[in-house]
């Protein structure tokens, strides 16, 4: 029987989580050169199952985008889906539609999210 040392711990839920998000990020909130208008449809690996197409006229299809974006995509989908002004309008209200992980991730990465979206609370 192998035994584990209590030294050797597994990290947490909330360590792989942060790392996983952490990991993806953009190295600026500049670089998130998406669409601000259109149809975006979403690579499979991003959106497995349901909607798929979302119009960025529409703000609660937008704002679904952005969720489904910043929790599934990788660094590229980030990037290239992600646009840097909507993103910084839709954040007092997409904050509180996302993880309590997600959130501090990107806030912790880009201090003008945690304050924009502090202004709305």
């Amino acid at each position: 029987m192998v035994m584990l040392s209590s030294s050797s711990a597994a990290p947490s839920a909330a360590e792989v989580l942060h790392a996983r998000y952490a990991g993806r990020l953009p190295a600026s909130l500049e670089k998130l050169a998406g669409p601000r208008h259109g149809v975006v449809e979403l690579p499979l690996h991003v959106a497995w199952s349901g909607l798929r197409a979302y119009d960025l006229d529409r703000p609660r299809l937008r704002m679904g985008l952005y969720r489904t974006v910043l929790a599934e995509g990788q660094h590229e989908d980030l990037v290239t889906l992600l646009n840097h002004d909507l993103l910084l309008a839709q954040w007092p209200v997409l904050r509180t539609l996302i993880s309590r992980h997600l959130r501090q991730v990107w806030e912790e990465a880009f201090p003008e999210l945690a304050t924009t979206g502090s202004a709305a609370a």
